[in-house]
């Protein structure tokens, strides 16, 4: 037998942390992470939580048209027509954020996952029309135009090879609070309280919220959105948090310590005295791109991680450099400047201290990908933009559900990695450096094997399409009737 054929079969699923009493019980799992969260679903005098569990297996085990209709019909029975789960997701006044307040609890609750990264990023979702809660003609990051869309700000966290969103936020633009929105805003459920707030103050929010429960984090990621925004930036310093924060190639920075102050009013001046602020000294201020130009700038390679890709490089280079607020407060700040492999070069502004190495501040800037990667898993894993609902809280209600359902694939994968090790030799056998991890779609797989959905029969089916369509006339006849009697004589 030749050595070849001596090797432990790699398709072994035991040898893979897989072992078939884990797959049979991945159901009670959910089922439990469900209870766990009952009393979030729950209202002061009713207790529909058990449409949680229907979405929440429906949106993790149905791949396509995960609306309330279809999810009722495949999880619950045939003939239902998802009424109910409307007006769960909809209307029901259970607390969206109390579910992300849970998540956020079991976090603290695991040692291991303290220290992490928090990613705040913005994902937007295109609408047909404008009557959705927060729709409007706005930039939608992922389509990178601007279109008639919903955009999301959400809050993620990553640690040790898994992401979870922690909480999230819909963004109103400035003319959903003017009168011409009012009715709306009181039929789509949108409350009093929320007054206009731009993209860095909802993140602003959470983030506090995330500080306030408790939420221990090393640093917080964001993109360009959030780093050009002096104020967004100031405000996470007074908060004595470390950030890394993207910023456009046309960013103005001091490479020396600029001095601003109210020049002095010198007597005999005509018209009026200095009142704002302005750069005393002789510093100008450059570009951060034009920092490439500079005889001495030099970019060093920096290994991040192992990916399924290869080995992670960055060539980095970092140095100390000054910024001005819009209040004229100048702040001492790193600037990172590194090249991705396909040679695109970034700038990043962190006030990590002093004595961060280079390393460090490339590790922490990288880890933002875990914020894509976020809203990739809702988005494609568990229909986040698949929502058909204008109402406000069933847009919370939709994405607490769909970041319940992240929470529990992370849990999966970090119970199954200590309970089920891997086999150490697969590394050697297939010659890679690192295991690649469960994905969502891996889990989602076992699941569906596990809760199967209803299918349909051609009797159910023909007398589902009958029901429609008698609705469907019903609702036409409404429609006349109140036609009728709005051109009756009075």
């Amino acid at each position: 037998m030749s050595p070849q054929t001596e090797q432990p079969n790699i398709f072994d699923p035991q040898r893979w942390g897989l072992p078939k009493e884990a797959v049979d019980d991945i159901a009670n799992r959910l089922r439990n992470t469900w209870e766990r969260f009952q009393d979030c679903f729950k209202t002061q005098t009713r207790d529909p939580s058990e449409y949680a569990w229907v979405y929440l297996r429906g949106i993790l085990t149905m791949d396509t048209g995960r609306n309330f209709a279809n999810i009722a019909r495949r999880v619950i029975d045939p003939d239902d027509d998802g009424q109910n789960l409307q007006q769960f997701m909809s209307d029901s006044p259970w607390s969206g954020e109390m579910v992300f307040k849970q998540i956020q609890v079991e976090i603290r609750q695991r040692p291991k996952l303290a220290g992490g990264v928090l990613t705040l990023d913005e994902c937007g979702d295109e609408k047909a029309g404008n009557q959705s809660a927060g729709a409007g003609r706005q930039y939608l990051g992922r389509f990178g135009k601007v279109d008639m869309g919903q955009v999301a700000v959400g809050l993620g966290y990553y640690k040790d090879g898994v992401w979870i969103m922690v909480d999230a936020e819909l963004y109103l633009p400035e003319n959903w609070f003017d009168d011409a929105h009012a009715d709306l805003r009181r039929r789509w459920h949108i409350p009093q309280s929320r007054i206009f707030a731009t993209k860095p103050q909802l993140g602003l929010v959470l983030i506090r919220r995330a500080k306030g429960q408790g939420l221990s984090f090393e640093v917080i990621a964001a993109d360009s959105l959030y780093g050009r925004d002096s104020h967004f930036r100031a405000e996470l310093e007074a908060e004595q948090l470390t950030y890394v924060l993207d910023v456009p190639i046309n960013t103005h920075v001091y490479l020396n310590k600029p001095v601003v102050g109210v020049p002095e009013t010198l007597p005999g001046k005509v018209g009026r005295p200095f009142s704002q602020w302005q750069v005393l000294s002789d510093q100008q201020s450059v570009e951060v791109r034009s920092l490439l130009d500079q005889p001495d700038f030099t970019l060093q390679p920096v290994e991040l991680r192992h990916t399924e890709r290869g080995l992670l490089i960055y060539h980095c280079a970092a140095r100390q450099i000054w910024t001005i607020t819009d209040e004229g407060i100048v702040r001492q700040e790193w600037l990172l400047i590194w090249q991705e492999p396909d040679g695109t070069i970034h700038f990043t502004l962190s006030n990590a201290p002093l004595e961060t190495p280079l390393a460090q501040l490339a590790r922490w800037r990288c880890l933002r990908y875990f914020a894509e990667r976020t809203f990739q898993d809702v988005r494609s894993e568990a229909g986040w933009d698949e929502l058909v609902a204008r109402k406000y809280r069933a847009w919370m209600h939709h994405t607490a559900l769909d970041a319940l359902a992240l929470w529990f694939v992370a849990e999966i994968k970090l119970d199954w990695a200590q309970l089920h090790p891997r086999d150490p030799q697969l590394v050697r056998q297939l010659e890679i450096a690192v295991l690649p991890t469960l994905s969502m779609a891996n889990i989602r797989e076992l699941l569906k094997a596990v809760l199967p959905l209803k299918q349909l029969s051609p009797k159910q089916a023909r007398r589902l399409v009958v029901k429609h369509l008698v609705n469907r006339s019903r609702s036409t006849r409404s429609r006349l009737k109140a036609q009728q009697l709005s051109r009756a004589p009075t």
